[in-house]
């Protein structure tokens, strides 16, 4: 079985959510998918603006977790409003698409340094919720390819 299990500084960067690759997210373009991710989290326009307008993906995420008005749902949304991210940024016939395709059916594992056991592995343990859902939608992709329609 072939592993992937780590995305950042590795030929797999593409699959980070710090990647530059503009999403489309409520009549606003953000540059990465962690940008609009976190801005999600907000409920005023202003926060949303303030944390999807940062300068890089780890200060969107930093903003992000101190979002003051907060969704009081977004426990129950988070992974819907990530797989809808990862939708948008590996849609069909793109780039970003194909390349997860040619992961074919390795493992996706968010392997990280920085304590993340939710979205990935850290220290050998984690849920890995970005690697699941990054595997959901290369099965997306490989049953629409399969049957033709790309």
């Amino acid at each position: 079985m072939r592993l992937i299990n780590r995305f950042d500084g590795t030929e797999y960067d593409f699959l980070s959510n710090f990647h530059p690759s503009p999403i489309s997210l409520y009549g606003r373009v953000y540059p990465t998918v962690e940008h609009a991710y976190q801005a999600a989290k907000a409920i005023t326009l202003e926060e949303s603006d303030y944390v999807g307008s940062a300068d890089t993906p780890g200060q969107a995420k930093r903003r992000g977790n101190h979002v003051i008005a907060m969704r009081t749902d977004w426990d129950d949304v988070k992974f819907d409003v990530m797989r809808l991210l990862i939708a948008l940024k590996f849609k069909r016939g793109s780039d970003l698409a194909e390349r997860l395709l040619c992961t074919e059916s390795a493992v996706l594992i968010e392997g990280n340094d920085w304590g993340d056991q939710v979205w990935g592995v850290a220290d050998g343990s984690g849920e890995n919720w970005l690697g699941r859902i990054l595997m959901e939608r290369r099965s997306a992709l490989q049953s629409l390819h399969l049957t033709g329609k790309r």
